[in-house]
C-alpha cells in the first residue's frame, strides 16, 4: 500500500494573481493606511508618512533578505529591542602602545645583533660544526 506524501509544504498558494494571501493583505493594508493619510493629511503634509508606509508595505511583500520574509527581520529587530541584554564587562590588563612596542622592537634587535657577534670570525664553520654536533646527537638517540 502507497501513500502520496505532500511535498512543498513551505511554499504558500498564490491566491490573488501572483500574491499570497499575506503578500495580499500587506499591500492592501499600506494601500489603505496612504490612502487614509492622504485624505486626513493632504498631500503637502501626507506626503512624507505615506512614502514611508508605502516603502514599508512594498518591503514586506517583495523584499526577501537571505530568501526570509522581510517580517522575520522586523520581529528579530523588534525581538532584540524589547528583550533584556546582559552586559559582561571584563577586566584586561594594559594595552601595550606604540612606544612600548617600539622600544620591545629595538631591544629584540639589539638581542639578535649581540648573538651575531658571539659566533665569532668564522661563521660557517661554527654553523657546521654546531649542524654535525645536532646531526650526531640525532643518529645517537635514534641507534640507542
Amino acid at each position: 500500500m502507497q501513500f502520496k506524501v505532500p511535498q512543498f509544504l513551505d511554499i504558500e498558494d498564490k491566491i490573488f494573481g501572483p500574491f499570497t494571501f499575506r503578500e495580499f493583505v500587506y499591500l492592501a493594508g499600506g494601500a489603505g493606511l496612504c490612502f487614509v493619510l492622504y485624505r486626513l493629511l493632504g498631500i503637502m503634509w501626507g506626503s512624507i508618512p505615506i512614502v514611508v508606509i508605502a516603502g514599508f508595505s512594498l518591503a514586506l511583500t517583495f523584499y526577501r533578505p537571505n530568501n526570509k520574509p522581510f517580517i522575520n527581520m522586523v520581529a528579530a529587530g523588534f525581538n532584540f529591542l524589547l528583550q533584556s541584554k546582559l552586559y559582561i564587562w571584563k577586566r584586561r590588563t594594559k594595552e601595550p602602545n606604540e612606544d612600548t612596542l617600539k622600544t620591545t622592537e629595538i631591544s629584540k634587535q639589539t638581542q639578535m645583533l649581540q648573538n651575531a657577534a658571539r659566533l665569532g670570525g668564522n661563521k660557517l664553520r661554527d654553523l657546521a660544526w654546531s649542524l654535525d654536533v645536532l646531526d650526531l646527537n640525532k643518529h645517537q638517540n635514534t641507534g640507542s
